[in-house]
């Protein structure tokens, strides 16, 4: 048995990586997006307060509970209060809410397009290795716990 998931790429390097590429995209081959600035801020900043909050929150649930948010490291602990009781994966969502709110405040059509590629990424080659490994630590809880809590939302 793995003594810790083995995700393709840690998911921040993946979200930041997808959105540096998609800005250079933008830089050679511009393609703005149809809204205007105002409503791009007002669309993002929701997106940047609940994506930072939600982080905070899921990162402190699992320091509270004594185990790690690095999707490399063993877990000691299953964690499903907090955030993690309505998403199995509260800082993916987090990640995934500061990356639209980055991508409307960046105004170009390709961190929109490039994200199908990052959701394909980080679902089979982060998220399905790591379920599959709490399922081998934590056996029938994990079980319990994927069939009452969303993957996402």
């Amino acid at each position: 048995m793995s003594l810790a998931p083995q995700p393709i790429a840690r998911p921040p390097r993946l979200y930041l990586g997808t959105l540096l590429l998609s800005t250079l995209a933008h830089l050679r081959c511009p393609w703005p997006l149809w809204l205007s600035i105002w409503w791009r801020g007002a669309l993002a900043l929701p997106l940047l307060v609940c994506g930072g909050l939600l982080a905070w929150s899921a990162f402190a649930t699992l320091r509270r509970a004594g185990t790690t948010g690095h999707p490399g490291r063993p877990n000691n602990e299953l964690v499903t209060h907090g955030p993690f009781a309505w998403s199995r994966n509260p800082v993916y969502v987090a990640m995934t809410a500061l990356y639209f709110a980055l991508a409307l405040e960046i105004g170009s059509v390709w961190p929109l397009l490039a994200w199908l590629p990052l959701w394909l990424l980080m679902h089979y080659g982060v998220i399905r290795r790591e379920e599959a490994y709490l399922l081998r630590r934590f056996g029938q809880a994990y079980a319990n716990y994927l069939q009452h809590t969303r993957r996402w939302l």
